[in-house]
């Protein structure tokens, strides 16, 4: 078990799912994450809500959008943004 003051390797602890989404679209917009990411709930009169609740129901879409959040998140570190 590790000691209390590590910190976890996983990137992703501690961020939501909604959080990754908002960071995405932010960045995207929705039309550049319906590129990157062929969901309907995404380039259909998209909205967090409903792309939430679609995520939340498919796993290998959640899987696809915390890659391209990690990927974006190399990206932006690498350019030093």
């Amino acid at each position: 078990m590790p000691a209390p003051d590590q910190t976890p390797k996983d990137p992703l602890h501690g961020l939501t799912l909604a959080r990754m989404l908002e960071d995405l679209v932010d960045f995207y917009g929705w039309a550049g994450l319906a590129e990157r990411i062929a969901l309907r709930c995404f380039a259909d009169q998209p909205s967090i809500n409903s792309s939430l609740k679609m995520l939340r129901k498919t796993p290998w879409a959640r899987a696809k959008v915390e890659s391209l959040y990690l990927y974006t998140l190399r990206e932006e570190r690498r350019r030093g943004r």
